[in-house]
Order: structure tokens, then sequence, then C-alpha cells
């Protein structure tokens, strides 16, 4: 059995928790790479990711390369003589990073892989309505979560489950998977399976604008699922026209009902404390969402302080 000297790479809140485990588990992590820190929000002020945060509160050696392929980087990654290294929720690795560690270096992806390979498998495995995920740990390659296959493990998905209420079930899961993987690698038990590919994967494409844009043209159970899967972020959105006014709107909460009716798809029908949205078959009533210049709200909220006329519309 050899012991393990680990760097971990990771940014993101979803990595943080992992390394959280790795260290109560009493693994020694000899470094951390996170992002190099940007400025958020409309104050531009400075922001830690959340891994450096947890690496500073534990004190971690932290490095935060802005080029990973950087002499002086590649220095001090070999100095730190890590014999395995662990990446969650981090950017694409040149080879001679991931090549380093005499045992490797795994990757935690939350999806039940070869399925949802990409950026965004959390969001996209409720956009596309399924029933099922998981997650994965795998032997990086030198393709996008390709790599062989260490041990994966399977979760229901809720029929109103959101995208931030997965994503804390999927850590807490991906916490047992990662401390098992090093479990087994320690041993000398690994037994990576490489990936099957079929002509019919399914992808975890980068979210962007477009693509979170709610089309109201959709059946009622598409768009709830895009909203959901979407929610809270970066949350799917929508414009609703209000004779020469429009606003740009986020859509965080749905509910749907199913019933005939004869309005155009998008027409909205707003009462005293409720909003809905007309779709083919049924509504959408929006329980929860973001006008420009305001915080998130309930429905009942907004519509104390704002009026809308009965021409409103959503496209």
């Amino acid at each position: 059995m050899e012991k393990l000297r680990i760097v971990f790479m990771g940014t993101p809140e979803f990595a943080s928790g992992i390394l959280d485990a790795i260290v109560k588990a009493h693994y020694e992590v000899v470094g951390v790479i996170t992002a190099p820190d940007k400025p958020a929000g409309r104050g531009q002020k400075i922001k830690y990711s959340a891994v450096k945060e947890y690496a500073l509160e534990h004190g971690l050696h932290l490095l935060q390369p802005t080029n990973l392929k950087n002499e002086g980087f590649l220095a001090e990654l070999q100095a730190l003589d890590a014999n395995l290294q662990v990446v969650v929720a981090f950017r694409m690795l040149p080879e001679v990073v991931w090549r380093m560690p005499k045992l490797g270096t795994f990757n935690l992806h939350a999806s039940l892989l070869p399925d949802y390979r990409g950026a965004a498998p959390i969001n996209w495995a409720i956009i596309n309505g399924e029933t099922k995920t998981g997650v994965t740990t795998f032997f990086i390659d030198d393709q996008i979560d390709t790599g062989a296959m260490i041990l994966s493990r399977e979760t229901a998905i809720g029929p109103s489950e959101n995208a931030g209420q997965l994503h804390d079930r999927l850590m807490d899961i991906g916490k047992d998977v990662v401390i098992e993987t090093l479990k087994r690698i320690e041993s000398g038990q690994a037994s990576p399976t490489i990936q099957p590919n079929h002509p019919d994967l399914k992808t975890a494409y980068k979210l962007n604008r477009d693509n979170c844009h709610i089309d109201w043209n959709q059946t009622s159970q598409n768009i709830f699922n895009l909203i959901r899967g979407l929610s809270p972020y970066p949350a799917a959105w929508t414009f609703f026209a209000d004779g020469d006014q429009e606003w740009n709107v986020k859509i965080y909460e749905a509910r749907m009902t199913m019933e005939g009716h004869h309005h155009p798809a998008g027409k909205v029908m707003v009462t005293r404390k409720n909003i809905k949205v007309a779709v083919a078959g049924g509504f959408l009533e929006i329980t929860s969402l973001q006008f420009p210049g305001k915080k998130r709200m309930n429905a009942a909220e907004l519509l104390n302080g704002m009026s809308f006329s009965e021409q409103i519309r959503a496209f």
C-alpha cells in the first residue's frame, strides 16, 4: 500500500465540498490548484473561488496559475512531489500536468459517464428530463471526460428537483465516491474500465444565453424542465412585453397545469397574486422570478409593486 500525497485541483463550491471530504478523511493534501481571482458583481470586487477560501482557512499550500503550461508553475507543481492528482470542476489539463504524478490524475464528473461529458452535466440531465444521473470518477486522458472509469454511483432525479438541489446531493454522493476511489488507488485495487462509445451519447454543452432562453412553443414539460434545470443559476430567461415596455425576466420556479385553452403560446395572464403563461395543452404558473433591477421574488411580491395590462406576453 502506497501512502497518497495528493494535489487537488478545482474551483467552485462543488469542488470545495469534495476537498473537505478528502481533508476530513486524513489524506495528505500537499497542494491545491484553483483559478486566479477575478472581479465579480456590480462593484467588480475581487472574488475568491470556493476552493481558495477553503485552502486559506485550512492552511493548505495554494497555487493559482494563469497558464498551466508555464514553466514556473510546472516546476512548483513538480516540487510538491505528489503521487496522485484529484480534479473536480476545473479546466482541461495539459498532458504534462495530468501525466506528472506516478499514480495518475483522476476526475470526479457529475454524470453517469459516458453520457453528459462536458461543462454542465447537472443542468442538462434535468433539462433533458432524465430520471436518473450520478457521479463518476475516471483517469484523465487527452480528451474531455473520456478517460477510463474507476467508480460510479447512480441516483434518481426527483420530478420537480432543480439543478441547485441536485448539485448538493451529487456533491454529497461524490464525497463518498472520491474517498472510495482513493482507497482503491491506495491499495492498488483500482480497476479502471474503458468508456463505451455509442452514437447516441448525450452531451453536456456549455450553457449560454441562447440555450437558456425559454421557447414558449415547446411543451409544458420541456419548459418546466428547462426552468428547473437552470435554477438557481444561470436561470432560464424570457422577454415580457406589455405595450411599449419590454423586460428581460429570469424565471426560477414554475408549476405546470394541464388544461385545454385557446390562448396563443406565450400569452401571459395576471391576477392579483398569480402569473400564468399559456403553453400547448395548459399553463405554466410562474412562482419565482426576477425583473431587471429587482431582487428575486415570488409572483405575489412582484405584483404588489407592478401592474400589467391584459396584452402582456412572453417570448
